[in-house]
């Protein structure tokens, strides 16, 4: 499939006589003259394959016909001398499969003909939010711009539309997908072979980093997690900035992003290269319960039933431990969701939260233990692609038995 495809899926899904309109966005000032790296807007990247700053998608859908037409910046000397090389109009249609492009000065004059010819009623745009305290990103602030200039224009939410079309890859994302994966290992092979007591945190993360750039990764997918001892019971930790004792445990959450999609793969390894047995024994319930989900994914699966078979487990291994005695009780040491889904976004957009998993559909297996009393914290995630009769991971050559991890670390002490 292709991001053509993409567009033509997602077409019957619009209201006739409508207009969609999504921006890639605007570099964002820190102060003076820099700027925060910039990050595409994901939906304009799925329906358009591009990654660049100062470009918009506009799609027309008129008695069941649809168009569309990508706006992109125009070249010149002077912007190439400072900022390097600029899409080109032909580059720009075979990334994307548009054949009409024209410069993004003239998108303000070809919505205002749409907008106020009477020829299309309601216009899409991209409003999502996260969280009411998130401020407008550039695709919002047009969004009421419009809706304030063209009154008689109804403003719709393009974002529930595209989360059904993104909950399933195509054989194109997966193989992403898996290319990330597969440089998240060559990461986190290099931190195995590298790592000691007295490292510091954030040396690890320089290690993983350095070695999926080298792989040809854009970046990381997310930012690195790398927590060591005490540090690895904080579920987002990022400081990065503490000592990695001898005997302690590191809990590396992390990704490569490559193509514009993401791995999200959580390890933990002992410091020193040995596991203690008490560490083991904790090990062994976290494996234990990501070893069960990935055995019981398939079509049909909630993410809240795969959630309780992870629960389930745990909590039986931990009252065969004697550090719980009620099911009830696994809370304490686990607090979080076993899955999310995956692909162009770490916690990729569903259309909800308790649907039944179809063939396609790439998600995160990610048990955990947090025992803050004994600073032993330990997640073993790995990423499942849901197949018609049950699931693959993608992530099954990333070594994650404790023997497995011993032996490799052995090799390099």
């Amino acid at each position: 499939m292709s991001i053509t495809a993409h567009r033509e899926k997602l077409f019957p899904l619009l209201a006739d006589n409508s207009i969609t309109i999504l921006y890639s966005g605007i570099p964002v000032h820190v102060s003076q003259d820099e700027y925060y790296p910039f990050r595409c807007n994901r939906q304009f990247f799925y329906y358009t394959g591009l990654t660049r700053e100062n470009m918009a998608l506009v799609m027309l859908k008129r008695d069941g016909k649809c168009t569309a037409t990508l706006y992109i910046p125009e070249a010149d000397p002077h912007a190439i001398r400072w900022m390097g090389k600029m899409v080109m109009p032909d580059e720009a249609k075979e990334i994307s499969g548009i054949q009409s492009v024209r410069y993004i000065q003239n998108l303000e004059r070809d919505l205002h003909f749409h907008l106020s010819s009477g020829l299309v009623d309601s216009a899409y745009f991209d409003t999502d939010r996260h969280s009411p305290e998130d401020m407008p990103d550039y695709n919002l602030t047009k969004a009421m711009d419009i809706a304030g200039r063209y009154p008689a224009i109804r403003i719709l939410n393009l974002h529930p539309l595209t989360a059904k079309l993104r909950k399933c890859k195509d054989e194109e994302e997966v193989a992403a997908i898996q290319k990330a994966i597969d440089a998240t290992k060559s990461g986190l092979d290099a931190v195995m072979e590298t790592l000691r007591p007295g490292m510091y945190e954030y040396q690890v993360q320089a290690i993983f980093e350095a070695k999926i750039f080298s792989e040809g990764a854009e970046g990381p997918s997310f930012p690195t997690i790398a927590g060591a001892g005490i540090n690895g019971t904080m579920l987002h930790y990022g400081t990065n900035r503490e000592l990695c004792n001898d005997g302690d445990l590191i809990l590396l959450d992390l990704g490569a992003k490559v193509d514009g999609y993401c791995a999200d793969i959580t390890r933990t390894y002992p410091v020193n290269g040995k596991f203690t047995d008490r560490q083991r024994q904790y090990y062994e319930i976290a494996l234990a319960a990501n070893r069960a989900v990935a055995k019981a994914a398939k079509p049909g699966m909630t993410t809240r039933d795969l959630n309780d078979i992870c629960k389930n487990v745990l909590a039986e291994g931990l009252i065969k431990m004697g550090k719980i005695e009620t099911p009830e009780e696994v809370g304490k040491y686990y607090m979080h969701g076993v899955s999310h889904h995956l692909g162009i976004d770490v916690h990729d957009i569903t259309d909800a939260s308790d649907y039944a998993l179809l063939p396609g559909c790439v998600i995160t297996d990610e048990p955990g233990l947090y025992i803050d009393e004994e600073a032993i914290g330990i997640r073993i995630e790995d990423d499942l692609l849901i197949t018609e009769e049950g699931c693959i991971c993608l992530s099954e050559d990333i070594i994650r038995t404790p023997d497995d991890i011993e032996a490799f670390m052995a090799k390099t002490l």
